[in-house]
């Protein structure tokens, strides 16, 4: 089934439910073919942990780096450079 633009805006319900019962739906826009109406297939489920065993986590990972802070923060008025 072939069905314009605005033809698709008014009855999107009705045509969701004709595709999701295997009706073949096809948009249009001047009666010219745009995109089909298909059912939705979900993709694979991500795999998780790919970089496990990779790579070593430091142990300072969360330890402040002085230069760093200055720059967000300024430096302190008794610091010497």
């Amino acid at each position: 089934m072939i069905v314009n633009i605005s033809e698709a805006k008014a009855n999107l319900s009705k045509l969701v439910n004709m595709v999701h019962h295997g009706e073949k739906v096809v948009i249009a826009k001047n009666n010219l073919p745009l995109v089909d109406l298909v059912i939705h297939k979900p993709e694979k489920r991500r795999k998780l942990g790919l970089l496990a065993g990779k790579f070593e986590v430091p142990d300072d990972i969360m330890a402040e780096d002085p230069d760093i802070d200055a720059m967000f923060y300024g430096k302190d008025e008794g610091e010497v450079e």
